[in-house]
């Protein structure tokens, strides 16, 4: 088996946390570009909000870990790489080669998920493996 009951079961709940924490920030992102907002501006807006909310979410119900400073100061840490892709995708590919924004966003949704599960689990959520 390539992948193991317990990741899956992880994998499956971060998806569940995650659909829920996007969806809705992805409707609030069309709204807020909708009045006119730039692209850039707007996932600036929503990235630390849905951040914030998705902490809660991941550290009980993904990983199973109690609330911890240095958690939140590596959690913060891995957003700021996952806000870099986002941005920085949303700029090359439609500010620069002219793909429209919301399908660009759709696809950095994605992009930035696994980025982020793989920080999450080896970085931010770590298992204490220290014996005794």
């Amino acid at each position: 088996m390539l992948i193991n009951k317990a990741l899956f079961a992880q994998l499956f709940r971060y998806g569940l946390v995650g659909l829920a924490n996007n969806l809705r920030g992805y409707l609030i992102y069309l709204l807020i570009t909708w009045l006119g907002v730039n692209p850039e501006v707007a996932v600036t807006f929503m990235y630390p909000l849905g951040a914030t909310l998705a902490y809660f979410g991941h550290a009980k119900y993904t990983f199973a870990k109690r609330h911890s400073v240095r958690g939140v100061g590596r959690y913060v840490i891995a957003h700021l790489i996952g806000y870099s892709v986002n941005v920085g995708l949303l700029y090359f590919l439609s500010t620069r080669l002219g793909f429209p924004h919301q399908l660009v966003q759709i696809a950095a949704i994605f992009i930035v998920a696994g980025v982020l599960f793989v920080l999450f689990k080896y970085y931010v959520f770590v298992e204490n493996r220290r014996s005794g």
